[in-house]
């Protein structure tokens, strides 16, 4: 199934869960309420989360002077795929890693951090690069706004159930006591796996796209694989949950059930999609 179709079949799906959850439990009122709550903070996030997470990890605007390689590299990709430059900024941390913000082309901002800039080669810093831009291009910020305007409705909606005690209309909810306990619980969960799916469909897609600006799959394969085995070893202390899915590899560390709530497929997928096969010097 292709990543833009599987996107759209999870958006769909929470949607779904969202419409009939605010029926069932607060009729139209109620869900149309939990949705107008939710786009408003949502939308509040959509237009500042790019302030808020390059405040987070203390990015600074950089000049050409400053990283005169990473523009001459940005420069050449959005020259030869006629994009639009993003501005450039780097993250003071020794973690390799980067992420691309921005609700639009016109405001876009890559960030890469130190350790990164002194791990990888050029071409590996191109498919980097690359990949962040494919973010921007696909639109992949005002997806995740979307995802998270409804997961926040189905929450609120849970929530609302909650503190009504499943009324709809003066009587008790279709769901029934136990039913109505179970969406309590499951509902937000429910919403934060649909979450984490489309997340990690997106990342498929912007190494796929990444890869056809950059014009060969490699540099950015040989990257990731050095930012796996570098993020592993060199933890981001800084590294927040709610902006951890816009990194290029995920800064946050965990298996067994915790691989359930990662926002980024496995690094061995992603390589094997990018040149056919994974490298096995990552499981020696």
């Amino acid at each position: 199934m292709g990543n833009n179709l599987k996107t759209a079949l999870l958006l769909g799906l929470m949607t779904g869960l969202f419409i009939l959850g605010g029926d069932l439990i607060a009729g139209q009122e109620g869900m149309v309420a939990a949705l107008v709550m939710a786009a408003m903070m949502n939308l509040g996030a959509y237009f500042f989360s790019d302030k808020l997470a390059l405040a987070a990890y203390r990015a600074q605007p950089v000049s050409e002077r400053q990283l005169p390689e990473v523009y001459a590299i940005m420069r050449g990709l959005v020259e030869r795929n006629r994009l639009i430059m993003p501005r450039i900024y780097l993250i003071p941390s020794q973690s390799p890693n980067a992420f691309a913000t921005g609700r639009s082309p016109q405001n876009a901002v890559v960030a890469v951090t130190q350790g990164l800039l002194q791990m990888l080669d050029r071409d590996e810093l191109e498919g980097v690069l690359a990949h962040e831009l494919a973010h921007v291009q696909n639109r992949d910020i005002l997806i995740q706004s979307i995802a998270a305007t409804v997961a926040g409705a189905l929450t609120m909606l849970a929530r609302m159930f909650y503190f009504t005690g499943g009324r709809r209309g003066g009587s008790r909810s279709a769901l029934g006591p136990l039913g109505g306990m179970l969406f309590l619980l499951l509902a937000p969960l429910a919403a934060m796996l649909v979450q984490m799916a489309i997340s990690r469909a997106r990342e498929f897609e912007a190494d796929a796209t990444g890869a056809r600006l950059a014009g060969s799959p490699y540099g950015l394969a040989r990257a990731l694989e050095k930012l796996e085995r570098g993020a592993t070893q060199i933890p981001m202390h800084n590294a927040n949950p709610a902006t951890a899915h816009m990194m290029i590899v995920s800064p946050l560390r965990g298996d067994g059930l915790m691989s359930l709530f990662r926002t980024h497929p496995p690094t061995r997928d992603r390589i094997e999609r990018l040149i056919g096969h994974a490298p096995q010097s990552m499981w020696e």
